[in-house]
C-alpha cells in the first residue's frame, strides 16, 4: 500500500499533523518510537484545555482520537532510513520492514544534550527545567537557580526573575560581560562563578567548595539536536539556533527536499507542546495541499 504521507514520529506535532491529513480523508501512515521529549515530566503547563495534565494522558488521548479514522496506520518502531522522490518515497523501519508513501514528514522531536553536572540528568524534567512558562509558575515565587552552558544561560538568567529570586551559576560555561552583569545586578540575580560539584536531594545545588544551597527548581538551556539521524542521512539542509541544531523548513514546512517536510521541535524554535501542536497543524495543512496542488 503507498500512503498519501508517512509521519515519522508520533508524538503531539506529529499527530498534530496527521489529523489534518486524515479528516481530508487522506491515507496516513504513523511511524513512532514512543520517545516522548517530555515523558519525564509529571504534568504539562502552558497548553490551553489541558493545563495540568498529564503529559502522557495528553498523548494517549490524541492517539484514541486520530485511531477513530480509518485511514491511519500506525505502527509502534523506528525508522532507519528513508529513500525516493517527491510521490515515490519508501521509508524502512529498523525491523526491516518497508512503506511506501508519497510524501514524508519529519516530526522526531529533539534530544536534549545537559551540562555534565552529576545528578542533573536524573532531575531533568522534575525539578530541571529548560521552559519557565511551562513550569516556573509551580515554583511558586522560590529560590531558583540557572546553569550556564553557553550565551543563551544569560538570557534565561534575565527572564526568570519574573518567577522568583534567581542565583545564576555561570560554572566554567562562559565569562560574563559587563553589560551584563550590571543588568542582571538591576534584576537582582544573584551571580555565583564558583564550579558546581553535583545536584543533590530536590534541586540542591552542591559546589566544590564544599557550599550546599537549595532552591525551589532549577534551568538549564540545553543544547537540542534532533532526536534521529534521519533528516540528515536523507541530506535535508539543517541550521544553527541559539538553541541547536534544527532542520530547515520553507513556510509551508517544507525541507530542502522536495516532497518531504519537516515539523515540532525537529523544526522550530521555541520549543512547547503548544507551538508543537500548531507547527504539526499546519504542516498536515500544508502536506496536503500539496497532494491537491502538486505543481505548486
Amino acid at each position: 500500500m503507498q500512503h498519501d504521507v508517512i509521519v515519522i514520529g508520533g508524538s503531539y506535532a506529529g499527530m498534530a499533523a496527521a489529523l489534518q491529513l486524515l479528516r481530508a480523508r487522506r491515507r496516513v501512515l504513523v511511524i513512532d518510537a514512543g520517545q516522548r521529549r517530555n515523558r519525564f515530566a509529571a504534568r504539562s503547563h502552558g497548553f490551553l484545555g489541558q493545563d495540568g495534565a498529564d503529559p502522557g494522558e495528553i498523548a494517549r488521548t490524541a492517539r484514541a482520537q486520530l485511531q477513530a479514522y480509518p485511514a491511519l496506520d500506525w505502527v509502534e518502531g523506528t525508522a532507519s532510513a528513508a529513500t525516493g522522490a517527491k510521490d515515490g518515497f519508501s521509508v524502512t523501519l529498523a525491523d526491516g520492514a518497508g512503506h511506501a508513501g508519497r510524501r514524508i514528514l519529519l516530526a522526531t522531536g529533539v534530544s536534549d544534550q545537559l551540562p555534565p553536572v552529576a545528578g542533573l540528568a536524573e532531575r531533568w524534567g522534575r525539578t530541571v527545567f529548560h521552559c519557565p512558562y511551562c513550569h516556573g509558575y509551580e515554583l511558586d515565587r522560590g529560590r531558583i537557580g540557572v546553569i550556564a552552558t553557553g550565551p543563551m544561560s544569560v538570557h534565561q538568567a534575565k527572564l526568570l526573575p519574573e518567577w522568583g529570586e534567581v542565583t545564576f551559576f555561570t560554572n566554567e560555561a562562559l565569562t560574563l560581560e559587563p553589560l551584563d552583569r550590571q543588568d542582571l545586578a538591576r534584576r537582582q540575580v544573584t551571580i555565583e562563578e564558583a564550579p558546581i560539584a553535583r545536584i543533590s536531594g530536590g534541586a540542591d545545588v552542591v559546589m566544590r567548595d564544599g557550599r550546599e544551597l537549595a532552591f525551589a527548581g532549577l534551568f538549564t538551556a540545553s543544547r537540542c539536536v534532533p532526536a534521529s539521524p534521519l533528516a540528515a542521512e536523507m541530506g535535508c539542509e539543517m541550521m544553527e539556533t541559539p538553541m541547536g541544531i534544527q532542520v530547515q523548513t520553507s513556510s509551508a514546512k517544507e525541507t530542502s527536499i522536495p516532497g518531504v517536510y519537516a515539523c515540532g521541535d525537529a523544526a522550530r524554535v521555541p520549543h512547547s507542546v503548544s507551538l508543537a501542536v500548531g507547527d504539526g497543524a499546519w504542516a498536515g495543512a500544508q502536506l496536503h495541499r500539496s497532494l491537491v496542488w502538486p505543481d505548486d
